[in-house]
This record gives C-alpha cells, sequence and structure tokens, in this order.
C-alpha cells in the first residue's frame, strides 16, 4: 500500500509540473498561482527542485509569501541558497515568522553574515535571542539542532495547575509529547508526558508522577550520535542541556528524521564524489567545476594503476594472454574490498564500530576474504586452464586472486577506519582510495609471477 501511495504521488507531482511547465511557457501565471494556492509547502518545495533555474525563479514570485518560510525549510541546499540570495532581509525576516528557531537558524547559516545580521535586525527582541541562541552552537551538534520553544513546568505544583497553565498558553510547541520539570535555577530536574498529565488526577503533585531526567542530551554532542539515541530509544521528543544541566532547548523527531535522511544521501553522492545538496539543474559551469575535483583525484589513482603495468611492459609484450587476463584480478578485488568498505562505513555512522572491536573485524574480514579467496582462485584458475591450456597460468591466476581477496578485506576495515581518524570523509574518499590499493596489488602480483614463471 505504501509503494502504491508514493508511485501515486510522484505520478501526480509529475503531472502536476507538466501543467505548470506548459502554463509558464504561455504565460498563464494567474493559473500558476492558483495551481500553487492549492499544493502543500514541501509540495511546491519539490516543484521548484524539480524546475529549471529560469522556471523556478518565476515559479517562486507566484508562491504566498506567507508560506515561503515553510517552502525554503524544504528545499535542498544548493536551490534554497539560489533563492535565498534574491531576497530583501525583510523578504527573509517575513518568511521566517512564526518558524521554530532552529529551522529559521538553519536557513541563516546558509547566507553572508551581514545579510544575516541584517535579517535579525527585522526581528523582535524576543525571536532575535531565540535565533542567536541557536547560532551560537554548531550546526551539526545538539545546540544547532534544537529548538528554544519549550514548555516548563515546576514539580511543587499539582497537575490541576499545570492544565491550567496550558489552557491559559493556548497552544503547545508543535511535536510536543513532554513537559520537562525545571526548579527556580532553570535545572532540569525531570519530565512529564503528555500521557501521564492527562490520565492522573487533578490533586497529584508533578513531584510524584515525574520521570527523573536521567538521558537529557548535552547540547554539544554531535548530531549524528543524537540520530542514533533517538532510533534505539525509540523518543519523540527530548531535552538539550548545557553543562551545568540548565535546560536550553529540545530536539524533535522531525529534526531527527532530517538528520537521518541527509547522512542518507551523503554517503549515496559521496561514492560517486557528489555534493548531497547539488542542484539538479545546476548551471554547467557548476556542475562541472564540482565535478572535476573528483574526477582530477580519480585520474591520479589511475595512473597509479598503469605506471605498474608499465613496470611490465616487457612481459605484456611477450604473452597476450596476461594482457587479456590482467583485468580480472584487481576487477575482483575492488568489487570484494568496497563490499567491506561499504559494511565499516555504515558500521562507522551508526556507531557499531570502536577501538575495542576493530581487531575482531579485522580478522574476520580477512578470513571473509581468505575463503573468498579460495573459492574464486579455484574457479578462476579453473577456466583460465581450460581456456588457454596453460597449468601455470592457472595457478599465477589463482594465487594473484587468492592474494588480491585477503588484501581487500583487510583494506576495507583499515582505509575507511584511518580516513576517519585523519578527518577525511571515508565515505567521499574510502571506494577510490580501497580499488587504488586493489588494483595496484592485484596488478603487481599477477604480472610479477607471471613475469618470473613464464617470461
Amino acid at each position: 500500500m505504501a509503494e502504491n501511495y508514493e508511485v501515486e504521488a510522484s505520478s501526480q507531482t509529475h503531472q502536476t509540473l507538466q501543467e505548470v511547465s506548459r502554463a509558464l511557457e504561455n504565460g498563464m501565471f494567474v493559473h500558476v498561482r492558483r495551481l500553487l494556492e492549492d499544493m502543500e509547502p514541501e509540495d511546491i518545495a519539490h516543484l521548484l527542485e524539480a524546475s529549471p533555474p529560469k522556471s523556478r525563479l518565476v515559479l517562486w514570485q507566484l508562491t504566498d509569501p506567507e508560506e515561503q518560510g515553510e517552502i525554503l525549510e524544504e528545499l535542498s541546499e544548493d536551490v534554497k541558497d539560489g533563492i535565498m540570495v534574491r531576497m530583501q532581509p525583510e523578504q527573509l525576516a517575513a518568511a521566517t515568522e512564526g518558524m521554530d528557531t532552529d529551522d529559521v537558524a538553519y536557513l541563516l547559516r546558509s547566507l553572508p553574515n551581514s545579510v544575516s545580521q541584517d535579517v535579525l535586525a527585522q526581528m523582535d527582541a524576543q525571536d532575535r535571542a531565540r535565533v542567536e541562541q541557536a547560532l551560537a552552537y554548531p550546526e551539526d551538534t545538539a545546540g544547532g539542532m534544537m529548538n528554544t520553544d519549550v514548555v516548563t513546568i515546576r514539580s511543587d505544583v499539582t497537575v490541576d495547575v499545570v492544565l491550567r497553565y496550558l489552557r491559559m498558553k493556548g497552544e503547545l510547541p508543535e511535536a510536543t509529547d513532554t513537559l520537562y520539570v525545571v526548579d527556580e535555577n532553570s535545572h532540569l530536574i525531570g519530565s512529564l508526558p503528555i500521557t501521564a498529565l492527562l490520565t492522573t488526577q487533578p490533586d497529584t503533585d508533578i513531584l510524584d508522577i515525574m520521570e527523573d531526567a536521567d538521558e537529557a542530551i548535552p547540547v554539544d554532542m554531535d548530531d549524528g550520535e543524537v540520530a542514533s539515541l533517538f532510533e534505539r530509544r525509540n523518543w519523540v521528543s527530548a531535552p538539550v542541556v548545557d553543562e551545568n544541566q540548565h535546560l536550553v532547548g529540545r530536539i524533535t523527531i522531525d529534526d531527527v528524521v532530517d538528520i537521518i535522511r541527509e547522512d542518507a544521501e551523503h554517503s549515496m553522492m559521496s561514492m560517486a564524489g557528489l555534493d548531497d545538496e547539488e542542484d539538479t539543474f545546476a548551471p554547467v559551469l557548476k556542475s562541472a567545476r564540482s565535478r572535476s575535483i573528483w574526477l582530477g583525484a580519480n585520474v591520479l589513482a589511475a595512473l597509479a594503476a598503469a605506471s605498474v603495468s608499465n613496470l611490465f611492459e616487457n612481459t605484456l609484450e611477450q604473452m597476450a594472454a596476461i594482457a587479456v587476463l590482467m583485468t580480472i584480478v584487481p576487477s575482483m578485488g575492488g568489487v570484494a574490498g568496497n563490499q567491506t568498505v561499504a559494511l565499516v562505513i555504515r558500521g562507522l555512522a551508526v556507531g557499531h564500530i570502536g577501538d575495542s572491536n576493530t581487531r575482531w573485524l579485522l580478522r574476520k574480514e580477512a578470513l571473509v576474504g581468505l575463503l573468498n579467496g579460495v573459492i574464486w582462485a579455484c574457479i578462476i584458475g579453473g577456466v583460465v586452464v581450460l581456456w588457454k591450456g596453460s597449468l601455470m597460468l592457472g595457478a599465477i591466476i589463482a594465487a594473484a586472486m587468492l592474494t588480491n581477496l585477503v588484501v581487500a578485506g583487510v583494506a576495507g576495515v583499515t582505509v575507511p577506519i584511518m580516513l576517519k581518524k585523519m578527518k577525511i570523509d571515508p565515505a567521499l574518499a574510502g571506494g577510490m582510495a580501497l580499488t587504488t590499493i586493489t588494483d595496484m596489488i592485484g596488478l603487481s602480483v599477477f604480472l610479477g609471477l607471471a613475469t618470473v614463471f613464464l617470461v
């Protein structure tokens, strides 16, 4: 059912995009405005991302100014930045009105400091203070993703008092499932789920039913660790405290889902050397420039592997069969190594791999490489003997295959871990580094053995 709904939603969006595109081409701007008025902000964001830059700017001008803040929240970074740089500070300030503090801070971080200061100057004092507090923390920490709009209560009052207080407020912050209990100095001392509040007798003291605040999130915790905690604890929201246990905000599940999605997209796009926020319809020069860096790195890796083949040029000239077969060994090693790299990168991302179990994992992957090496060495060696009629050539490629698959298993563990310790993204450089290693080792062993025993 879920898959059918996604397909249907995707088809409907595609039809809307076609209708909007035709209307824009024919200058039917009033019709486009009406279409946009009937769409949700997230659908408009999807429409903007799926439109070429020229149409995108026209569409943005036709959107409802009151919805522009919500639309900006849903846009990828490249598209969002391209739109925000064309907006005046007062327009940005108006767009952020009513948005959660963390979302406003996310938008302002994309702007030059002078522009963000101009936007802050347009806000009222209370909103500006909240946003500045959020901006004080790094973006990839709990402080950077938290919302400062939190409902707090005292422990020395009754349930009835709290209920009357909430009715007086009139509304609660979005995704509020828990109220936080603080003392007179704003120290977090407990929490009270809404369900407990609604099902307890009115004359009950909050102190008697509140839960201990033993799992508050430190304000400087990495956002990946926050996401992992939410996943393990099945939280909807969680309090954030500073080093003195002062309650400074809360994190909700919608922000955590964004972090998980961004990490997944980052890993997938980094494998190809792309920015996970890159605009699909970015200008040609911008796209070419961003991709050239990765292409250049791959050229260097390819030249390193080619230099190994160059060392055995005489061997390749004397035996055509070696030239035909030389790509098999590095190819198998690259595939096996990248399987291990993907496994290790995921383990590092979710916190499964640390100093305590790295050696065990290294031994395990070396043994997996050895077992697969024996199996495929026998298979490939047998095929080469039958194909080329040379027992020695079959034995050589089998030995090279066995060696390279063991090396691939070991390198698949060590390369991502070393890159992470060097503060280099394993998802970005791990695959290329691993492939370079298996290419060079595979070619060196295969061509070296062929030179010694055949030429």
